[in-house]
């Protein structure tokens, strides 16, 4: 018998952090949410080095879209809250955020 979710949609995000303590920072505040609809989408976040990869699988591209989406909002905030409280960024660190902002995205 055929697994049912082989046939699901899967995406992986890779969102670099200025140090691996900042990505473990995010990870552990964004595991504290559940996905609401644990049993139609699939949520893996590890950290290696300084970087959070989350990998969702999910049983429809709609779900996908709005699992990333969410995930997307929520790592903004924390984004924000570590640039906020952090100790100053090193100026690569602030050029890609200038950039980043340049280019549209909320940070």
């Amino acid at each position: 018998m055929q697994d049912p979710t082989s046939n699901w949609h899967q995406t992986t995000l890779r969102i670099p952090f200025r140090t691996a303590e900042q990505a473990n920072i995010a990870r552990r505040v964004i595991l504290v949410d559940r996905e609401l609809n644990a049993h139609l989408v699939e949520r893996t976040l590890d950290v290696e080095a300084n970087v959070l990869v989350a990998t969702y699988r999910t049983a429809t591209v709609r779900l996908l879209r709005l699992a990333t989406n969410g995930f997307i909002e929520n790592l903004q905030l924390v984004i924000r809250t570590i640039h906020e409280f952090a100790p100053p960024a090193d100026r690569e660190t602030d050029r890609v955020v200038e950039e980043a902002v340049r280019d549209g995205i909320q940070v």
